[in-house]
């Protein structure tokens, strides 16, 4: 006898499903998610799961886990506090961006603030050419500067954004080693890493946004990696990326951005299976929970892929399942702005303590608390 077991952590519940290669038999399962530890609600939900079907940790042949904690993160803008360090002349280029206006008649529309404000991205002397050649050599002293600029900060994540380090990442590899040579608790991203490609300001933006993450998502994914280990020793265990793929437990770690929409992406996978078992080749598919709400079209049994996006009205070039993403779910919090508008979200109040009508300590109002 051998299990599959699929779990998907969102921000207020955390859901299993559990099936029996043998026999056929499903089984689900739902518990509240642990905003301070996810890892805690999937150990835990995983030993009352076996209990409950006599299922031994042995036989759990695979385990495949989609997340929302990186998605949720990003749109409440509760990652780390991320240093950059970019090429002299660049500081500015996050906000500077390329000046798309989306929404060109909204004259009250802004760009979301950069998640690295101002007095935390330093400038660094080197300069790397369109065709690689090293124009301004990156010295051990301007190395040594920009570490200790990054030590004062007091950071817990920095971004490594040079030009054209996609095509010669020697000084964002000696500036990074240095980095973690000097401050070991220090979340470090190169862009030459995350996304070697052209078009700075995406790739920057891309490695800033999985600098912010590393160390939520990393810490929460190390530890779920060793107690994996020892709650289900045979399994194998993967990650559900942006794409719709998979990937291991140390790879999310590494690349937490390629998680942004790890479990609506593992939703719009399943919906194209259930399309394809009830014969419909165009489906649309809403995956509401307690912080998100997430919508996708699937087009002859097959979802979009997107190279470039905005995942919280921030540029990301990765690919990605084609999904729209708001911050607009069960748990999502009423509001009033300045003018006396009502507005919902993109703060919820998670599991913990969760919408006033779940009774745990709740005090504002949340979707889940409306009545019509």
């Amino acid at each position: 006898m051998s299990w599959l077991i699929g779990v998907d952590v969102g921000g207020t519940f955390t859901d299993f499903y559990v099936l029996d290669q043998a026999t056929g038999a499903a089984h689900l399962y739902k518990t509240p998610s642990t905003p301070a530890n996810p890892a805690n609600a999937i150990i835990d939900g995983l030993a009352e799961l076996c209990g409950r079907h006599d299922i031994q940790a042995a036989e759990i042949a695979r385990l495949g886990h989609g997340t929302t904690v990186a998605t949720n993160a990003l749109i409440q803008r509760k990652g780390a506090d991320v240093a950059v360090l970019t090429t002299a002349g660049f500081r500015d280029l996050l906000e500077i961006g390329r000046q798309t206006r989306p929404k060109m008649f909204d004259l009250k529309a802004d760009h979301p603030a950069p998640l690295a404000p101002r007095h935390l991205r330093f400038e660094v002397a080197e300069r790397t050419g369109p065709e690689g050649q090293v124009l301004t050599a990156l010295s051990d002293d301007d190395i040594a500067k920009a570490v200790a600029m990054v030590a004062e900060s007091e950071v817990t994540a920095c971004a490594i954004c040079f030009l054209f380090s996609f095509l010669n990442a020697d000084h964002e590899a000696r500036l990074a080693a240095a980095l973690t040579a000097a401050l070991p608790d220090l979340a470090v991203s190169t862009s030459s890493t995350v996304q070697p490609e052209f078009r700075e300001y995406e790739r920057f933006s891309t490695t800033v946004l999985n600098a912010y993450l590393q160390p939520l998502i990393g810490q929460y994914m190390n530890d779920l990696g060793n107690r994996l280990a020892a709650a289900a020793p045979m399994a194998r265990i993967g990650i559900n990326q942006s794409s719709g793929g998979l990937m291991s437990v140390r790879r999310a770690a590494e690349m937490p951005i390629r998680t942004a929409l790890s479990g609506p992406a593992a939703g719009a996978v399943g919906a194209v299976h259930i399309a394809k078992s009830a014969g419909q080749e165009a489906v649309i598919t809403l995956d509401m929970g307690g912080t998100s709400a997430d919508v996708a079209l699937i087009r002859d049994y097959q979802t979009g892929i997107s190279f470039d996006r905005d995942v919280a009205e921030f540029p990301v070039r990765l690919p990605s399942v084609d999904i729209n993403t708001v911050g607009a779910g069960g748990g999502s919090i009423a509001w009033f702005d300045r003018g006396g508008l009502l507005k919902v979200g993109p703060q919820s109040a998670g599991a913990d303590p969760g919408p006033a009508c779940y009774g745990r300590g709740g005090q504002q109002a949340t979707v889940s608390d409306s009545r019509v």
